[in-house]
């Protein structure tokens, strides 16, 4: 398994993502930089999924839970916290389903400012609630769901002295582009197909405007397809109607009415990709096959973008696209699989209870007798 990592702008150390791509971001010497050296996740190639994907695909997997709170939001929040340093904010608010409230509460902190978390009751994985309680925000859980988090949100910003941080912050979208800046800087290309989990349709929105201001600059050629997807019980979009009671495994993209939705149809047509959903078995399958042939342990909605993958592969949409042509595929991986661990303590069989007795071990790990 070979791993591409984005070369750092400058000399040294990776400086984060606001430093690397200053010049494509809404900042300027004025504005103090938050960072806790986001970005720079590797591109990792997939043999699994190359051979799954079809004859001359080569599929990389961009694990984007490597980053410093554990997911992709980390990209975007540097840019929105910092945007609110410099405003002068003393607090940041957000509704969130985990990663959200887990990645505004460490840059909160970092820069010395309250958060405030909104959260849909009994519908976040312990693994993010944890990150936002440790990092000392003020968390509320609603008797509702994430999109009425959301109104309140907005209600609460719009009434009160805080900066919201959910994707509608323009600064989200902005930090959130340089994921794509950093796909074709480690290819030296845009790949042909982009696939990505999508929920409140943010990264789907980021992404295909980092690739458009890459080809702007001369940076890339070409453009990909972008391909999206929304987990079957949560597929506002595929539908075409609000979903009021959204319902999937996959607890980060169980959203019924996405802030970008808008953006997110856009960048589907203008790319010539589509948004289509994947069951939540689909889901867990692709969950599976990445830890257990990758090596890689990513939360349940990342795997969203395997499934798609497959799913697509299966009906032989690279084999028409390609028209036997070598495809570049890259998909995303939103956040590291420790953000819920009760899913895959679920997912796997629990180890039986041994007498420590040579025979009995190696019975039970299949080691036989010697």
């Amino acid at each position: 398994m070979s791993v591409a990592r984005t070369p750092p702008a400058r000399a040294g150390s990776w400086p984060g993502v606001i430093e690397a791509y200053r010049p494509y971001l809404p900042v300027s010497a004025k504005t103090p930089v938050i960072t806790l050296l986001e970005g720079n996740t590797p591109l990792i190639h997939s043999p699994a999924l190359s051979e799954r994907a079809g004859r001359r695909c080569r599929v990389y997997l961009k694990y984007e839970g490597l980053n410093p709170t554990g997911s992709f939001k980390d990209r975007g929040m540097t840019v929105a916290i910092s945007k609110a340093v410099e405003a002068k904010s003393v607090a940041v608010l957000c509704a969130s389903t985990g990663n959200t409230s887990a990645s505004a509460s460490a840059y909160a902190a970092r820069a010395g400012l309250r958060s405030i978390v909104l959260i849909p009751s009994g519908a976040i994985a312990l693994g993010k609630l944890s990150q936002a309680l440790i990092h000392g925000a003020e968390v509320a859980a609603i008797e509702a769901n994430f999109d009425a988090c959301l109104a309140l949100a907005r209600e609460l910003s719009a009434r009160y002295p805080v900066t919201l941080v959910n994707s509608v912050n323009p600064h989200r979208i902005e930090g959130q582009k340089t994921g794509a800046f950093e796909i074709c800087d480690a290819l030296g290309q845009a790949p042909d197909v982009h696939l990505t989990p999508v929920g409140n349709a943010g990264n789907i929105t980021a992404h295909w405007r980092g690739y458009r201001e890459y080809r702007a600059k001369g940076r890339i050629r070409k453009l990909p397809v972008l391909l999206g997807f929304q987990a079957a019980g949560a597929a506002p979009i595929v539908r075409g109607r609000v979903v009021p009671r959204p319902k999937t495994i996959a607890s980060a993209i169980r959203i019924g009415n996405p802030a970008s939705w808008r953006s997110a149809i856009i960048a589907r047509d203008e790319s010539r990709g589509a948004i289509a959903s994947v069951s939540d078995r689909q889901i867990l399958d692709a969950y599976r096959l990445l830890a257990q042939e990758d090596g890689i342990f990513a939360e349940p909605s990342s795997a969203a973008s395997v499934a798609g993958l497959l799913a697509s592969a299966k009906a032989g949409y690279f084999a028409r696209l390609g028209r036997g042509r070598p495809l570049t595929i890259v998909c995303i991986l939103t956040g590291h699989g420790l953000k819920d661990p009760e899913r895959a303590i679920k997912s796997s069989q629990m180890p039986p209870t041994l007498p420590p007795s040579l025979t009995a071990v190696a019975k039970a790990v299949g080691l036989g007798r010697r």
